[in-house]
């Protein structure tokens, strides 16, 4: 909220006719005593009494002859007199006005400046999360995937149902774009209007970019006149009921001194963020910054973690309806329909509004955000043409002039630096310390990153986290080396992203900040950086990332391939049998990762080499998934079972060498068991079982084995092995 633009009252409430109304018709035959403690002459009170016939005007008359002679009247003087007269009644009833009149004023204020919030949340889902269910260590991109994989399985709960319950603290998490602004400001309104939080008299709303520039407060009562100026003077705020709302937690330049709840913490700021605690807050922020703030708050047990989930399927058609025209409707549908990236990514209020406006605007491409990488790639470019693209020229000549990339260049360098050191606000100096050129610049980087001005000077940002953390993926493909990339531990999750500027599709946008390197003369840094990544960056990079060695690499592995587009190739085809290659259909994959391994699965088989392993542990298969399973039968070694699954229509062909069947937790029929995996053990060289307790079909199983051409068979039957390895 702005200073300038902060709620109004009245400077004194003593000046609004509504109070003076209402008190002197509740003062009633005493005027006459107040106006002597209040100091106003005998002749002045007579002539007031003789004046007017109702009680009501002679106390009206009483209270306009003060405020006319004193200099300065207060409510406190008043309240003095009326204390003198044991008129307590009367000082309670100028505190409940004082207390109306700003909530009143709050509630005008917000009401008049988030109206449009009620349009777009109508849409929004929310669901419940259990705290340790949000890793602690996530960060930027990491954060997306947990994103995904909720998607796929959450129980939605209504902003009705989460709100109507009383809750000492809210958490309110969610990636970037997904609409935490908005929920809070929809909070403000509700409140405003009598729906939610009924006994809360002041709800205050800060955001932490605010809050950055402010870290010499020393109290809440100081916090609140800097915010909400004019409005606190003549009552304690201290003896009503407060509620805070904290908007953009994880932007916060004091997070880790506010988590680690330092005693001996000297940033009075930090200290203030404290205090709010002993009251009743709604505290917003990305996933990572929640969960650790949660932490400093693990004795509380009335608090409420809720995850925004972004729109559902109505919210993203409702939205494109009232935002788009009809060939851009016919080109989303198309779109949503070939790439599930988009799909998935839509339901983000920050994506789709991206997209529609980029497909709105653009000329016809073939294909739109096949990955995730293509889908950032555009909206950058998007608010590249809008901001630096002068004289509307297209992308490729405007990214070929030079003054251009070193736009590109100043801001991807400002990023990358900003996120390895853990930076979403800085100062004036340290950008001028990454870009020398800065007060040249400052103008032009306004579209990327916002100057945001306060009493005590300006601070910068940028304009989206989500441009952000692509600008850091471009930096480090264009200047860093495989080396260099591969060995910092922070960008190891920027990878597939990274990966994904090796991308040679021509209806992509990635094929431009693929090669933003720029030359000036005497740049000895510049040129350094171009001779190091003129050799074969794509194999080189692929390499390297096949050459990792650590667990979970198979998963990076196929995002990167998958983002970059690659083939299985001369020199990367001969690493591939070093690696245990595995595709796995189970429970808590996402679209994501399944669209990653079919990528994967399909340039696989293209290549002509064997598939290691395929592991099924999934009764309930997806399209994509069955997709994938059948494809893996025809270059898999070997297959293992976990539950048992069924296709309709469909059996293996191809042979494989090894079929182990365990599910040993499953009490299946001997009709379910045939349906399932006979046509299996059919292609099969070497079997292995391992069945419920309950199994009463092993002789039908073992007549099934002895006509199929099985040559190894192996069966757990309650803890002992049984061998048959017929020659």
């Amino acid at each position: 909220m702005d200073q300038k633009s902060c709620p109004k009252r009245y400077e004194n409430i003593l000046n609004s006719q509504e109070f003076r109304f209402k008190f002197c018709n509740c003062v009633g035959v005493d005027w006459k005593r107040l106006g002597c403690y209040l100091d106003i002459g005998d002749n002045y009170l007579d002539i007031i009494d003789n004046d007017n016939k109702k009680t009501a005007d002679k106390a009206y008359s009483m209270l306009k002859t003060w405020l006319q002679k004193s200099v300065n009247p207060t409510l406190d003087e008043l309240k003095i007199a009326l204390k003198k007269m044991k008129r307590y009644d009367l000082i309670r009833e100028i505190e409940l006005t004082n207390v109306s009149e700003f909530g009143d004023a709050l509630k005008k204020f917000y009401l008049e400046n988030y109206e449009e919030t009620k349009k777009t949340y109508k849409f929004v889902k929310l669901c419940i999360v259990d705290a340790d269910e949000v890793k602690k260590d996530a960060v930027c991109f990491v954060e997306r995937e947990q994103f995904l994989k909720k998607q796929m399985n959450y129980t939605p709960i209504s902003f009705d149902e989460v709100f109507s319950r009383e809750f000492l603290v809210y958490f309110i998490s969610g990636i970037a774009g997904i609409g935490k602004t908005c929920l809070l400001r929809k909070c403000l309104l509700d409140w405003s209007n009598g729906l939610i939080w009924k006994n809360v008299e002041f709800l205050f709303y800060f955001e932490c970019r605010r809050l950055n520039q402010y870290q010499n407060i020393s109290n809440i009562n100081e916090l609140l006149n800097i915010f909400y100026p004019n409005i606190l003077n003549d009552f304690n705020i201290y003896n009503h009921s407060m509620m805070f709302v904290i908007d953009g937690l994880d932007e916060f330049q004091y997070l880790n001194e506010l988590i680690n709840n330092n005693s001996q913490c000297q940033i009075p700021i930090v200290k203030v963020l404290l205090d709010i605690q002993k009251y009743k807050s709604l505290i917003a922020g990305r996933i990572n910054a929640i969960s650790q703030y949660e932490n400093i708050l693990s004795e509380c047990n009335n608090k409420l973690t809720v995850q925004i989930m972004g729109f559902d399927e109505n919210g993203i058609n409702c939205y494109i309806e009232k935002n788009v025209g009809k060939e851009t409707k016919e080109t989303l549908k198309n779109i949503f329909k070939e790439s599930p990236i988009a799909k998935a990514m839509a339901s983000v209020p920050f994506y789709l509004s991206s997209m529609c406006t980029i497909i709105a605007e653009s000329n016809h491409r073939e294909s739109f955000f096949l990955t995730m990488s293509d889908l950032y790639a555009s909206i950058f470019v998007y608010f590249l043409k809008k901001h630096i693209n002068k004289n509307n020229a297209p992308v490729y000549k405007m990214l070929q002039e030079e003054n251009n990339k070193q736009f590109v260049f100043n801001v991807c360098k400002t990023a990358y630096h900003l996120f390895i050191e853990n930076k979403v606000t800085f100062s004036r100096r340290e950008i001028q310390n990454i870009v020398n050129s800065f007060d040249e610049v400052e103008n032009e980087l306004s579209g990327f990153i916002e100057k945001i001005e306060t009493d005590l000077g300006c601070y910068y940002q940028f304009v989206h986290l989500t441009i952000m953390e692509f600008c850091v993926s471009v930096y480090a493909y264009n200047y860093l080396t495989c080396k260099e990339i591969m060995v910092n531990e922070k960008l190891r999750n920027c990878l597939p992203m990274i990966c994904g500027l090796l991308n040679k599709d021509e209806n992509s946008f990635l094929k431009f900040l693929a090669d933003i390197r720029i030359s000036k003369p005497g740049d000895i840094f510049l040129k350094l950086y171009s001779n190091l990544m003129s050799r074969n960056s794509e194999k080189l990079s692929m390499i390297d990332i096949l050459n990792l060695d650590e667990f979970g690499f198979r998963k990076l592995l196929y995002e990167c391939f998958y983002e970059s587009q690659s083939s299985i190739t001369g020199e990367i085809k001969s690493l591939f049998d070093k690696r245990q290659w595995m595709i796995s259909v189970c429970d808590g994959k996402t679209f994501y990762e399944t669209s990653c391994e079919n990528y994967f699965l399909n340039h696989l088989i293209n290549s002509e080499l064997k598939l290691p392993t395929l592991y099924v542990n999934k009764s309930i298969l997806s399209d994509d998934e069955k997709n994938l399973i059948i494809k893996s039968s025809t270059i898999v070694r070997r297959v293992f079972f976990y539950c048992p699954i069924k296709f309709d229509g469909w059996k293996p062909k191809d042979k494989i060498q090894e079929l182990s069947i365990c599910i040993l937790k499953y009490s299946i029929s001997k009709k379910d068991f045939e349906e399932c995996f006979l046509s299996w053990i059919n292609v099969c060289e070497e079997l292995y079982l391992d069945l419920h307790v309950g199994t009463d079909y092993i002789s039908d199983i073992f007549e099934w084995i002895h006509r199929s051409n099985v040559k190894k068979f192996v069966m757990v039957e309650k803890g002992k092995n049984f061998i048959n390895e017929p020659m």
